[in-house]
């Protein structure tokens, strides 16, 4: 094999070869030839058949198609040094590709973290800010407010969460600071106290033991953002000592969150009702009514004031009794913040205390809707009865002998709400027509709150003047409110 190439150079004159380009022997047959020495390497050899030689038992042939190094070189020799070559080239082509790859992995992994150590910095930051920053109100040490919702009642413990970029902003002027912050607000355990057209409300106790009501509105996407912060804004600034006031307001991506004060002597509807689920309740006496509907009237006519707000949500779950058992109008104007679109209808007694014209959820609340609702809630105080039906079609003008009809039925049981004096009867007579006045079908022919509010008060300065029975005094009003448990008053 040493003397066939080292014979010639040319590699071309070889006998047999064919189509040869000096230099560029790409495929060499060596067959039968029982050859021996080496192969030396040939650059752009690509074939070589050494069929037919024998190699078994040919000591002297050396070189990779033997599996034999050739002697004195500790290396096989020719063609085996191109393979070796080409195999740490592609050794050297898998190391750099791998080392690549992975050192993109690693500025991957490195960059996922960097964001997630950045938003969560951001997170805890954003609380800490809204901490030092919020303008805040004061509250008198015991004011407090609990929900208006529908239905029943629950535990739990904290539940909301700061969903996206928000801050708690606090509403209203001329109140000292609170002390409390979106952080505290945050961690604060919740206790359901009801669940309404409008969203749950709940009481909130912070770790430092203060009590406020949260209201977490259904609709957190509608209205827009920045006319909900007009609109809960003007709320805000409503203060009337028979409303119930709005403290703070907090909303994000997901989450309206509405804050009151908290109120623990219940709603008027538990005052009536107390833990009857079937609506069925003791009519209150004459006199407790009157003051009740005093309270509400005047509260209606300070929203009323302002030009185109309404309550429009009025029911005796939406009043609540303050420190003196005075009565305080709550969820008032928030039907803005329920979407026209939903799908969601109101519930029987919901339903029934608004105006015919404007049961339609897709229309807004008026001031002639309130009234109505004001007369309804009125003839819920004198027979005990939730309506749960349209009391104008159930009874239409016999509505006065229907209400009569049930007190009646109060007295025979043992629980006597008039005495049945001359003074009582008129009374009760003129609080039924300010009642029917207020339920008229046409709206135009409703009473304006202002009207409303001055009969109210020409029959209780009647009252006063005509009677001096003891009944008419304060301590029967007092005595109406505190014979319910105090814990049965939490319940809505």
């Amino acid at each position: 094999m040493e003397q066939l190439v080292s014979s010639s150079t040319n590699l071309c004159s070889w006998q047999g070869v064919k189509e040869c380009k000096e230099g560029r022997v790409t495929k060499l047959v060596l067959e039968h030839l029982n050859l021996t020495g080496s192969l030396n390497g040939l650059v752009n050899l690509k074939i070589i058949y050494l069929d037919n030689n024998k190699f078994n038992g040919n000591a002297g042939l050396c070189g990779e198609q033997v599996k034999k190094p050739c002697p004195g070189t500790g290396t096989e020799p020719g063609l085996p040094s191109l393979n070796r070559k080409s195999n740490k080239k592609t050794k050297l082509i898998i190391i750099v590709v791998a080392a690549s790859v992975g050192g993109l992995l690693l500025f991957l992994l490195c960059f996922l973290c960097f964001i997630f150590i950045k938003r969560k910095n951001k997170s805890t930051n954003e609380v800490k800010r809204n901490k030092g920053v919020v303008e805040a109100e004061g509250v008198e040490a015991g004011d407090g407010g609990n929900g208006g919702g529908d239905g029943g009642s629950g535990g739990g413990g904290g539940f909301w969460e700061s969903e996206g970029v928000g801050s708690l902003v606090f509403v209203g002027a001329g109140d000292q600071q609170l002390s409390y912050s979106l952080e505290d607000l945050l961690k604060a355990s919740a206790e359901t106290l009801g669940r309404g057209t409008m969203g749950s409300t709940y009481k909130a106790v912070m770790e430092s033991g203060f009590i406020v009501t949260v209201k977490r509105l259904k609709d957190a996407r509608y209205p827009r953002s920045e006319e909900f912060r007009r609109h809960v804004e003007l709320i805000g600034r409503l203060r009337h000592p028979n409303l119930v006031p709005l403290r703070a307001y907090f909303q994000a991506k997901e989450e309206r969150l509405l804050v009151y004060d908290y109120f623990p002597n219940g709603s008027l509807f538990s005052l009536i009702h107390g833990t009857r689920t079937n609506g069925g309740g003791k009519p209150l006496h004459w006199t407790s009514c009157l003051k009740i509907a005093e309270d509400l009237a005047s509260g209606l006519l300070y929203i009323h004031q302002n030009p185109g707000l309404t309550h429009g949500n009025l029911k005796s779950s939406n009043v609540l009794l303050g420190p003196d058992f005075e009565s305080c109008l709550t969820d008032y104007g928030l039907t803005l913040f329920r979407d026209p679109e939903s799908p969601e209808e109101l519930g029987a007694a919901t339903f029934f205390y608004r105006a015919p014209e404007c049961r339609d959820i897709r229309k807004a609340s008026t001031q002639p809707a309130d009234v109505y609702s004001f007369g309804v809630l009125l003839l819920e105080l004198l027979t005990g009865k939730t309506p749960f039906q349209d009391l104008v079609q159930e009874h239409g003008s016999d509505i006065p002998q229907w209400v009569r009809s049930v007190r009646e039925e109060e007295t025979e049981s043992g629980d006597e709400p008039t005495s049945g004096n001359e003074t009582s009867e008129g009374k009760l007579q003129s609080l039924l027509n300010i009642a029917m006045a207020c339920i008229a079908l046409v709206p135009e022919n409703r009473p304006m709150m202002r009207e409303v509010l001055k009969m109210i008060r020409d029959v209780r300065a009647e009252a006063q003047v005509s009677s001096n029975s003891s009944e008419h005094s304060p301590g029967r009003w007092s005595g109406t409110v505190q014979s319910l448990p105090r814990e049965e008053q939490l319940s809505i």
